[in-house]
């Protein structure tokens, strides 16, 4: 679990988070949402620590994030697996030497442990015998895959997800999120997802936090969202003219 308790964040006199707080709970895909501009990012910047918060704490597992020694602090990053939203593979890497890397910059496994390690994850991701592809050689959703398979190389207790399925057709983008409930439910992780898309709200959207003008404005999971009493909330979920028809047939019955 992480806990985030008054954080507060102010960039150049102006405040854009206000107080938050909030649980992510173990075991359950934990969604940040909410529209551009609105804090998703920063919250979950200063819950790794890309950012520092000007008040507050945040605690991974009761263990007090913010107060720790840098050394600490890099223990617990060491948990933390992480989907950029591009991906972000290292184009002159193949497949499997992006896996690899962490596993060789921050453990003592020998070169069979890293093989063993990096096969069993690329096989997790239905991606087994594709080692030596090169990321040019991957389709979006492939390299999404990819990265997820790196994000749970050093077998991680939390795991943050950046738009996932951004720039992926749906069809694709439902294979993403269905990887990512049934990995962080098979291990138990922490799992946050920052993301726009509604499929995923609806999808995987076990607990989810709506931020708006930089607080928590709403929370509930993929079930109530959809009869959340709340302007600003039907405003987001409803914003397309298909959830709009959605949302009359609802209020006719």
């Amino acid at each position: 679990m992480i806990e985030v308790r008054q954080v507060s964040k102010t960039f150049n006199g102006q405040q854009v988070l206000f107080d938050i707080n909030h649980s992510f709970e173990e075991g359950k895909v934990n969604l940040i949402i909410g529209q551009s501009g609105q804090g998703k990012s920063v919250l979950a910047k200063c819950i790794v620590g890309l950012y520092e918060p000007d008040a507050g704490q945040v605690l991974f597992d009761q263990r007090n994030f913010t107060d720790m020694e840098r050394n600490e602090r890099s223990q617990i990053r060491q948990e933390i697996g992480m989907l950029f939203q591009g991906a972000a593979l290292f184009d002159s890497m193949t497949v499997e030497q992006n896996i690899m890397f962490p596993l060789q910059m921050f453990t003592k496994k020998t070169r069979a442990e890293i093989q063993a390690r990096t096969d069993f994850c690329l096989d997790r991701v239905n991606l087994a015998g594709r080692n030596k592809l090169m990321p040019s050689e991957c389709s979006g959703g492939m390299q999404k895959r990819v990265g997820i398979a790196r994000a749970i190389a050093m077998n991680p207790r939390y795991l943050f997800c950046d738009e996932p399925n951004s720039g992926l057709d749906p069809k694709t983008s439902i294979v993403i999120d269905k990887l990512i409930r049934d990995i962080t439910q098979e291990y138990k992780i922490t799992t946050v997802v920052i993301t726009h898309d509604m499929n995923s709200v609806m999808e995987i959207g076990d607990r989810i936090i709506f931020i708006h003008q930089g607080k928590k404005w709403w929370e509930g999971d993929r079930h109530s969202i959809i009869t959340a009493n709340n302007p600003e909330i039907e405003s987001f979920v409803y914003a397309s003219s298909f959830m709009k028809e959605i949302r009359t047939q609802l209020q006719k019955k």
